[in-house]
């Protein structure tokens, strides 16, 4: 049922969308466009300044319509073989008066494959997900205030987030829905402060926001409880979290080189940690300190970022059921090698404070992390035909875990308002324990056709 429900609606929306019909089409809207990230996924957000005058209320709408359909490879016993199978319409308004800037974004989703129509805005689950609903005020020239939810995302890795501690949805992110879609909301405050050498932006979201991980739904995932790949999903029940959450962010620019410094203080952002009194996944305390810096160097762009993550309920290093704390570094370069054709390299570094006694506490059978686990990163994206065909590959591979995954993309903008596209999440690893070894039963090909307006 679910993929002949997912075929009739590509064919209706091929239909709809015929060339003929979209031959003058408008413009796409900004980060649609290119090959670079779309907007909440580079280190700075895209904002809309307010003007200091409007004599007229301003008022905008952009959308899209798109439908997407991706499958496995491979079997998965207890799962269907299409992973994704959903036709998502989204609707952007945003307007400016003399006192504010606003956005509202939402999308509204038709999913035969998850079958599930009802509402879950925290979760972006059902048939509206709300993206964005915030207003924008400027108490002085060098401050703005923004309220509701909102799209965050700061630091400097590619991909790789050590300092940006705001929401990631890795359902989406593994399925092959847009890039974009990486970032979930986060219901928020944000206060931002310009000086001369300096600025600061607080953030504060006054009920915890953590990401949306797999949850064994369409994606298979390792349960380490279990000892095995999970079949069932929701198998362990997960305590919420009702919490704020405070990130802080100091940054600047000295010559050519960009700088941050970075504070977060409130809860491990996936199930990390195990009450084995009430048989429940937990979120743990945390607090993170961290910098970064960017510059030009060898004709092209190095960063480098580091992170302490402190775990604030784990003091010894010896609970088993509670992460410890980290170190967490990262290095990058990127640049042009031919026009047209750019190439990004990454190296990642976790290491585990207190690794005597996280071993000596370690569960018998469980699995291991290293004391040093790295990853190394392969960007390569290559752009022809007059720029509207770009090619992307992008490779995670961990040389501690012997596991990796590899995202291949090609995306061809048919004319200003057409874009199809077609990829993969190819996993791969030496053992179902490792992080991306755990996903090997979920590598898939998806395709998809979207009509901006």
């Amino acid at each position: 049922m679910a993929f002949s429900r997912s075929v009739f609606s590509l064919a209706l929306l091929s239909a709809v969308l015929s060339p003929a019909a979209l031959a003058d089409g408008p413009s796409l809207p900004p980060g649609l466009g290119g090959p670079s990230l779309p907007p909440g996924l580079g280190d700075k957000e895209a904002e809309v300044t307010v003007k200091e005058e409007v004599s007229e209320p301003a008022f905008n709408i952009t959308g899209f319509i798109e439908a997407r359909a991706g499958a496995r490879l491979q079997n998965a016993q207890g799962y269907d073989d299409w992973t994704l199978g959903e036709i998502r319409g989204q609707l952007a308004l945003d307007g400016m008066t003399d006192a504010m800037t606003w956005r509202v974004t939402a999308d509204a989703v038709l999913d035969p494959v998850l079958e599930e129509y009802g509402t879950d805005l925290g979760r972006g689950e059902g048939v509206l997900d709300l993206r964005e609903a915030w207003a924008l005020f400027r108490p002085s020239d060098n401050m703005d205030l923004k309220l509701g939810r909102q799209i965050l995302t700061w630091g400097t890795g590619d991909l790789l987030f050590i300092n940006d501690l705001f929401p990631k949805d890795w359902n989406a992110f593994f399925i092959g829905r847009d890039v974009e879609y990486l970032k979930a909301p986060s219901d928020a405050l944000k206060l931002s402060w310009y000086g001369a050498k300096a600025s600061i932006d607080l953030v504060v979201t006054p009920q915890f926001d953590p990401d949306r991980s797999i949850d064994g739904r369409v994606l298979t995932y390792f349960n380490p409880m279990m000892g095995e790949t999970n079949t069932i999903p929701a198998a362990m029940p997960i305590r919420s979290e009702n919490g704020p959450e405070m990130s802080a962010r100091l940054y600047g620019q000295s010559g050519s080189m960009e700088w941050a410094l970075y504070f977060y203080n409130g809860y491990w952002k996936s199930p990390t940690g195990f009450d084995v009194i009430d048989m429940e996944a937990t979120y743990p305390e945390l607090a993170v300190y961290g910098a970064s810096i960017r510059l030009p160097i060898l004709g092209g762009i190095g960063n480098a970022e580091v992170g302490y993550y402190d775990s604030r309920d784990e003091k010894s290093g010896a609970d088993p059921f509670t992460p410890n704390s980290q170190w967490r570094f990262l290095v990058g370069f990127e640049r042009e090698i031919v026009p047209n054709l750019t190439g990004a390299v990454q190296y990642y570094v976790e290491k585990t404070e207190d690794y005597d006694a996280y071993l000596g506490a370690l569960i018998p059978g469980a699995p291991k992390v290293d004391e040093y686990r790295q990853i190394l990163t392969l960007r390569v994206t290559q752009q022809m035909m007059n720029q509207n065909l770009t090619l992307s590959g992008f490779n995670f591979y961990s040389p501690t875990d012997e596991d990796g995954y590899l995202r291949l993309n090609a995306a061809y903008k048919v004319t200003d308002a057409l874009r199809l596209e077609a990829g993969g999440n190819i996993f791969y690893g030496e053992s179902s324990a490792s992080f991306f070894g755990q996903f090997e039963d979920n590598t898939n090909l998806y395709v998809a056709i979207r009509r901006s307006f």
